[in-house]
């Protein structure tokens, strides 16, 4: 429990940071929390496959970095609450496209995660 928290707490708050310095650099939330979901996502990807490489059993990479840190870094709840709020700003081509990018790129971020890893821990 104290892993997960004290991850989560760290995460929460470099969440809050990125999304606070994209939003004076950009004028637009949104930024903030696609970097966050698509570098949470590169970086989810990459400690799984510490695991599986590795047959790493390892109580800080998985309650600490993963659930507790990545889990409160990445948040779908913010995501979806800005695809709402642009398509309500009459923003609906960009609302889609938000939706299309991040999916997509997240994705292809876990995936570029695990196959750097691949090779960086041989």
């Amino acid at each position: 429990m104290f892993l997960v928290a004290s991850g989560g707490a760290v995460g929460a708050m470099l969440r809050f940071g990125i999304g606070n310095i994209t939003k004076i650099l950009t004028q637009n939330s949104f930024y903030g929390t696609l970097t966050v979901n698509i570098l949470g996502s590169f970086l989810i990807g990459y400690l799984i496959s510490i695991g599986y490489i590795k047959n790493l059993s390892n109580e800080f990479i998985r309650y600490f970095l993963i659930i507790g840190f990545l889990g409160s870094f990445t948040t779908f709840s913010a995501f979806s609450y800005e695809v709402i709020e642009l398509y309500l700003s009459r923003k609906i081509l960009l609302s889609f496209l938000y939706i299309l990018f991040t999916v997509t790129i997240c994705v292809v971020a876990a995936y570029l995660g695990m196959y750097i890893n691949k090779f960086w821990l041989k």
